[in-house]
Formats: structure tokens, C-alpha cells, sequence
């Protein structure tokens, strides 16, 4: 079955202009990733106790791991672009981790590693705080590490940057988990209890970046005693407070039996749906991440733009926002772009698409690959924005108009040419490498991408010096 999704004609005085056509394919669309899961006990020698089994003398920490994949389903291979940045889960009292099934199938679609972690999910023993904040703690470390572990499936996979992140007593045990811990990202409270030990009392020991959201109409957490102190006690130089207004406790979740019949005993003036309130969620949480975890100050600016527009939230924060300082530099001799600016992270874009893969603070690209490019840099001072430099690509004429079919069983891009053509056609990358060539005799090829990495790629006609463009 094919879908046709997008198509923009092409004409000659538009090529004349322009020299190459630029073929969007949204990440909505086509770059979203399917889910795999596979299960993992962890282990930590030092303790005693946990959940599961098969993870060695000590604690057994058994951890629900969702990934993205090409196939969704059991143990499926992760994905190839290059690394995937980790999500660390902790669940709310007498909750299970498939209450949450509505947050990764948001957050790992979009390129993140999520870890459920299954201890003290009991009512009786009652739960150990401490311990939940030190297995997230540990499953934040032993995941990074499975980036360097043979035979692992992650091995070369995970992305070295991981965000804790909890509900309800998982978000008081995020807060134990991130006391005096530097190695971790940032942290997500969503309604967020007091735990024993004090989850309040350790908050001026959180130095990373901090996300608290809150329903106003929580009687499970009363705001006032749980999530407020906590975020007024952490002392990150960025930390964000987002109070959803008429918000539950336990609508960050899945409906849930044991949660949904405490909030029906507690709180009082619910006014928006589940689904509502986690669309707010994700609305000012994906940008946050992506500026945390995908180290992009321009999704710093989304972040803070999400925080002032998102209806029905009132919303604080000490996060600084990005300058225009850093500058860019071109080349036109060896095709180089380059900044000075000092940082600790670089993301580069291309007519307002990120480039992925292009991390560093110097990209190569084709000699005819025009385009307006503009780079992000992450210091220890905050984050910086360049101008924008506009290359001028290749001016010769092609006079094709084209349309774009996706095949998602198997993931191909079908491409049909109004005119026919015989030759050859390749699909390069954007260190000009040919990934795929065909003999073409017709109007219409299909180039499978299942595969592929995202990013930015070239469709070339025969020797032709243009290129089309593909970005997904």
C-alpha cells in the first residue's frame, strides 16, 4: 500500500533560481521510529533485595527497556543513527511501569532510550525510598555503560547523556537519585512526593538542570507540601515549574487502578481530561528535552516559548535564554563551514532542518550543496545562536517535476520523475558517498531507507552536478 504525503512540482524558472529542489520528508511523517523492548536485570553487588532475576549475586534491579527500532516487537535490533540519549523511569507507589505505556510511546518514537525500573513496587513490604533512588541511580549508569559493552544490542547505541525522570514516589526517589550527582543530565519530577528519606531536604544538593510539573488540583501531592518545595529547594541555575491548571496526580499516567482510586479519595476540582493534561506535558517536556538531551539551544528557545504560550499552565523558571553571539565562518575553497565560538556541544541545521550527525564545530559539505545553514553551541555559560549564511548551490537546469510515495512495509522512498529517464541514479550522503546506485529505464524508482540514519541525502541523476536534496 503506498501514501502519498508530500509533493511540490518543480518548475524550470524555479530551477533556474535555485539550482536543486529541496524534498522535506517530516519527521512526523516518516523519521519517527517504531518501538523495540527487551528486559535486563542490573546488578548491584553492594545491596541486597530488588526485583527480578538473572542479574548476578547482590540486588536484582529488573528494568523494562523500550528502544527505538525498525521493527517493533521482542528484542528487535535498535536502530543505527548513531546513539539514542537515555530516559531513566521510576514509577509511582503501587504502580506498575506499563502505567506509562502513553510516555514512551510519545518519548521513544521520537529517538530516546527509555528504562522502566521494577523495584519496590509493592504495598507490602511498603516500599524502601532509598533503594528506588539508588537502582534509578545505578540503571542511569549501567545503561551509559552498555554504549562499550560487547555482544550488548546498545553496544554503539546509546548516546552518553541520560535524564532521570519519575512520578509521584518515582519523582521523590528522581530527586534522591540526583543528590550529589553530576554524571546525570537533568531530572523530570512529575508530581513529585515526599519520600523517606527527605526527597525536600536533599533538593539544594541538585545542581542539574530541573523539569517539575504539578496539577493544581492534586490531593494525592498536594503541590503546597510536595512539589513546590522541592522545586524551590533545588539549586540548578536552570529549573522550571509548570503548574497545570485543574491538573490530577494521576493523569500523567495510563488509567491505573490503584492510583486513579486514591485520587478519588483525595483530590477535588479535576477539570481537564488525562488526555489534556498530558498533552500540556508533552508539549513543554519535548522541547526541554531536546535542548537537554539533543544539546539544542534552539530547542532551548521552544522550550521557553512552550512555557509561555501552553494554555491553561502557569509556569516559572531561571533558565537563561540563548544569544545570537556565536558567528560562522564559509570556505568556498574546500566547501567548509566553521565556528569559533567555544562549546561543549555543536548542532548545525540546513534550511531550518537539524543535521544530524553534524556535532562538531567544522562541517564539510558538498561543493554544490546549496542552502542556509546556522549552528547552536552549548557552553558551561549557557547557549548561543549564529547568523545565518545562505551558499548558493549549483544553477544547473533540470527541468523534472517529481512526486514522493513512502512505503512504510518496507520503509522506501518511491520517487517518480514526470519525464522519463535511462541512466543512472544514486542516493549519495552528504560526504558525497554513493550508499545505493541503479540502471534506471523508466520514470520511477524506490531506494529502501529502513537503514538509513537520518539525516540529509542526495538523489543524483547519471553525472548530473545537481542534486536533489532528501532530509528526513
Amino acid at each position: 500500500m503506498k501514501f502519498s504525503f508530500y509533493s511540490i512540482p518543480m518548475t524550470n524558472k524555479i530551477m533556474k533560481v535555485f539550482g536543486t529542489f529541496l524534498l522535506f520528508i517530516p519527521f512526523f511523517f516518516f523519521g519517527q521510529y517504531q518501538i523495540g523492548h527487551s528486559t535486563i536485570t542490573f546488578n548491584d553487588p553492594s545491596r541486597s533485595g530488588g526485583f527480578g532475576s538473572g542479574g548476578g549475586p547482590g540486588r536484582q534491579i529488573q528494568t523494562e527497556i523500550y528502544y527505538p527500532s525498525y521493527t517493533a516487537g521482542e528484542n528487535t535490533p535498535v536502530a543505527n543513527y548513531p546513539d539514542f540519549p537515555v530516559i531513566v523511569f521510576g514509577h509511582g507507589f503501587a504502580m506498575g511501569w506499563d502505567a506509562y505505556q502513553n510516555i514512551w510511546e510519545h518519548l521513544v518514537a521520537q529517538g530516546y532510550i527509555m528504562a522502566f525500573v521494577r523495584t519496590e513496587g509493592s504495598l507490602i513490604p511498603a516500599p524502601s525510598h532509598a533503594d528506588f533512588g539508588d537502582d534509578l541511580a545505578l540503571v542511569a549508569t549501567k545503561m551509559l555503560a552498555l554504549n562499550g559493552t560487547a555482544g550488548s544490542p546498545f553496544n554503539g547505541k546509546v548516546k552518553q547523556k541520560v535524564v532521570i525522570m519519575g512520578h509521584s514516589m518515582g519523582g521523590g526517589a528522581t530527586m534522591l537519585a540526583a543528590e550529589n550527582n553530576p554524571s546525570i543530565s537533568g531530572i523530570v519530577g512529575l508530581a513529585p512526593a515526599e519520600t523517606n528519606p527527605t526527597a525536600i531536604g536533599v533538593c539544594p544538593n541538585i545542581t542539574v538542570p530541573a523539569l517539575i510539573f504539578s496539577g493544581s488540583s492534586d490531593g494525592v501531592t498536594p503541590p503546597a507540601q510536595n512539589h513546590l518545595p522541592m522545586y524551590q529547594g533545588i539549586a540548578s541555575s536552570c529549573k522550571s515549574y509548570v503548574s497545570i491548571t485543574g491538573g490530577a496526580h494521576c493523569y500523567f499516567a495510563n488509567s491505573n487502578f490503584n492510583c486513579d482510586f486514591g485520587e478519588s479519595t483525595s483530590s477535588q476540582g479535576i477539570s481537564i481530561t488525562r488526555a489534556q493534561q498530558q498533552q500540556k506535558t508533552f508539549a513543554i517536556l519535548d522541547p526541554w528535552l531536546q535542548y537537554i538531551l539533543g544539546e539544542d539551544c534552539f530547542g532551548l528557545n521552544e522550550f521557553q516559548t512552550s512555557l509561555a504560550n501552553t494554555a491553561g499552565t502557569v509556569n516559572q523558571s531561571t533558565c537563561s535564554g540563548t544569544t545570537n553571539n556565536a558567528t560562522i565562518y564559509y570556505d568556498p575553497q574546500t566547501s567548509t563551514l566553521w565556528t569559533t565560538t567555544p562549546g561543549v556541544a555543536y548542532q548545525w541545521y540546513v534550511n531550518g532542518q537539524i543535521m544530524l550527525g553534524e556535532t562538531n564545530d567544522t562541517i564539510l559539505i558538498p561543493m554544490d550543496f546549496g542552502g542556509t545553514f546556522t549552528v547552536s553551541v552549548m557552553s558551561a555559560n549557557g547557549c548561543d545562536t549564529s547568523n545565518f549564511i545562505t551558499i548558493q548551490g549549483s544553477i544547473h537546469v533540470i527541468p523534472m517535476d517529481y512526486q514522493v510515495v513512502y512505503i512504510p512495509e518496507p520503509a522506501a522512498i518511491h520517487i517518480t520523475l514526470n519525464t522519463p529517464y535511462s541512466g543512472s541514479i544514486s542516493l549519495q550522503d552528504i560526504q558525497g558517498r554513493t550508499l545505493s546506485k541503479e540502471v534506471l529505464h523508466a520514470n520511477e524508482i524506490e531506494f529502501p531507507c529502513e537503514h538509513l540514519s537520518k539525516g540529509v541525502y542526495f538523489v543524483r541523476l547519471g553525472n548530473d552536478s545537481a542534486k536533489r536534496i532528501v532530509t528526513y
